[in-house]
C-alpha cells in the first residue's frame, strides 16, 4: 500500500478484513510522513512501514501495489509496478492531465499484470440495487436519470482543510476529482454516453477550481441524465457524505428514488410510492464501496472474474471528464469519442466535436 493519508484509511480497513478472511496479506505500507506509515502497521496490521515505493519494493516480496497517494504521483508509482510486474490499484484522479492519463494507459497494456483503477462509486450498493432494478425491467424503458450531488463539505475559507487540504489548490475541482464518479456510475447504469454539456462555476471564493455546476448527459440509447451538483450545501441525512445526495431514475413504469440516508423509494406509474427494501452495511466509505472494489480486484486475480475498470478502459470516462471541460469553456454541446469500451492496444488521444 502506497500512501497513508486520509482516504487510505478505508482502503487499509477493508485489506485488514479481507486479510482476516484469508483472501490477501498486507505486507507493507508507504508513506512519505514516517510516523503516519508505523500509525497505519499499528492500526491495520501492516508487517513493515517504508518512507518510499522503492524502498518497499526493493525489501519486499509481493503481488499487488495499492496507490492511494496525489494524483501528481500517479504516472511514476504504477511505472514502478509495471517494471516489477506487479498487480496495480491506481486510486482516481488518473493523473492531473488527460495527457498523463494516457500515458498510465499506455504503460499498463505493456504490463503483463494488470492495472486498475480504484473507482468505487459504481460499488455502492444503492447503486448496485439500482442496476439490478435496470435489468429485471422494473422501471421498463429508462429515460431519465437525475443526480443532486450535495455533500455540504465546501462552505467557507476552512473548506476541505481537515481531510484533503490540496482539494483547495486543485485548478480542476469538482468534475475532476468528484464528478468522475458519476460519469463511470452513470455509464455503469445507462450504458455509452454519446454528448455532454456543461455550466460550470466557482462559488467559493477560497477555493482554486470549480466547485459548482449542471452537467447534462445524452445516452446512445436515448436516454438523458442530469448532474446538478455543488459541494458548498448539504441535504437531508444523517451523514449527507453517505450517498452525496439524492437520486431519481426514471423510466416507462415508474421512478426508483435514492434518499440521503441510502434508502430506495419505488414508485410506479400511477401508484403511491413505497419503501423499496435492499440489503446493505453502513461499513467503511459509501455502503462499504472500498471493500467491494478491493474484493472485485481479488477476484480477478484468483478466479478470472472479468475485470471492471482497468486503465485502458477507465481513460473513456477521462475523455468524458475533459469533454465535460470544453463544453463549459466553449458553451456547446460536445459529442463523444465514438469508443465503447476502448481497445486496449490503440490507445489514441481522443478527438470532440462540437454542436451548438
Amino acid at each position: 500500500m502506497v500512501g497513508a493519508g486520509y482516504f487510505a484509511q478505508f482502503h487499509l480497513d477493508a485489506w485488514q478484513r479481507l486479510e482476516r478472511e484469508g483472501a490477501v496479506e498486507l505486507v507493507a505500507v508507504c508513506d512519505a510522513d514516517e510516523s503516519r506509515g508505523k500509525q497505519a502497521c499499528r492500526q491495520f496490521g501492516a508487517r513493515r512501514s517504508f518512507q518510499t515505493a522503492a524502498a518497499m519494493l526493493d525489501a519486499i516480496d509481493c503481488d499487488l501495489l495499492d496507490i492511494a497517494t496525489p494524483p501528481a504521483t500517479h504516472a511514476g508509482l504504477v511505472a514502478q509496478a509495471v517494471e516489477r510486474g506487479l498487480a496495480a490499484i491506481c486510486q482516481k484522479p488518473v493523473a492531473p492531465t488527460l495527457q498523463e492519463a494516457e500515458e498510465i494507459a499506455r504503460l499498463a497494456t505493456d504490463s503483463s499484470k494488470p492495472v486498475f483503477v480504484h473507482e468505487n462509486f459504481r460499488w455502492m450498493p444503492w447503486y448496485v440495487e439500482m442496476r439490478r432494478q435496470i435489468g429485471a425491467g422494473t422501471l421498463g424503458r429508462i429515460h431519465s436519470l437525475a443526480v443532486r450531488m450535495r455533500p455540504g463539505d465546501g462552505q467557507g475559507p476552512n473548506a476541505y482543510l481537515a481531510r484533503q487540504p490540496y482539494f483547495q489548490q486543485m485548478p480542476r475541482f469538482l468534475v475532476h476529482e468528484t464528478l468522475v464518479h458519476y460519469i463511470d456510475t452513470l455509464r455503469f447504469l445507462l450504458g455509452p454516453m454519446v454528448a455532454v454539456t456543461a455550466r460550470l462555476r466557482r462559488v467559493n471564493p477560497a477555493i482554486m477550481g470549480e466547485d459548482a455546476g449542471y452537467v447534462i448527459v445524452e445516452f446512445a440509447s436515448g436516454a438523458t441524465g442530469l448532474i446538478d451538483a455543488n459541494r458548498l450545501n448539504d441535504h437531508p441525512a444523517a451523514n449527507p457524505r453517505l450517498t452525496m445526495g439524492e437520486v431519481w431514475l426514471e423510466g416507462a413504469n415508474g421512478v426508483l428514488r435514492l434518499d440521503g440516508d441510502a434508502n430506495l423509494h419505488l414508485k410506479p406509474h400511477s401508484q403511491s410510492e413505497k419503501p423499496h427494501n435492499y440489503a446493505w452495511a453502513d461499513i467503511g466509505f459509501g455502503g462499504d464501496c472500498v471493500y467491494a472494489q478491493q474484493a472485485h480486484v481479488l477476484r480477478h486475480l484468483q478466479h478470472g472474474e472479468p475485470a471492471v475498470n482497468l486503465v485502458a478502459d477507465y481513460l473513456l470516462n477521462v475523455w468524458i471528464e475533459e469533454a465535460i471541460y470544453r463544453s463549459a469553456a466553449l458553451g456547446r454541446t460536445i459529442l463523444l469519442p465514438a469508443v465503447t469500451p476502448l481497445p486496449a492496444a490503440t490507445i489514441a488521444p481522443a478527438t470532440f466535436t462540437c454542436k451548438l
